[in-house]
């Protein structure tokens, strides 16, 4: 089990850093400004509401889990 833990983490490790090298080089711009987010912006009132860049996370998290409990 401490195997599977560690392999685990270090997996998660990667793609932090790889997620953090995407948002440092500008490679993640685009998230955030996706067709479906909502963005109200008034002269005393700002309301950002992501739903469609909440969906695409939400899409590719249940993918890796899946995959992740396929592979066990």
């Amino acid at each position: 089990m401490n195997q599977q833990a560690g392999l685990l983490l270090i997996v998660f490790g990667l793609v932090l850093v790889v997620v953090g090298v995407l948002l440092w080089a500008g490679g993640l711009s685009w998230f955030g400004r996706l067709p479906g987010d909502i963005r109200i912006e008034r002269e005393s009132v700002r309301l950002y509401v992501p739903c469609a860049s909440m969906i695409l996370i939400s899409l590719v998290l249940s993918l890796l889990l899946s995959l992740l409990q396929r592979l066990r």
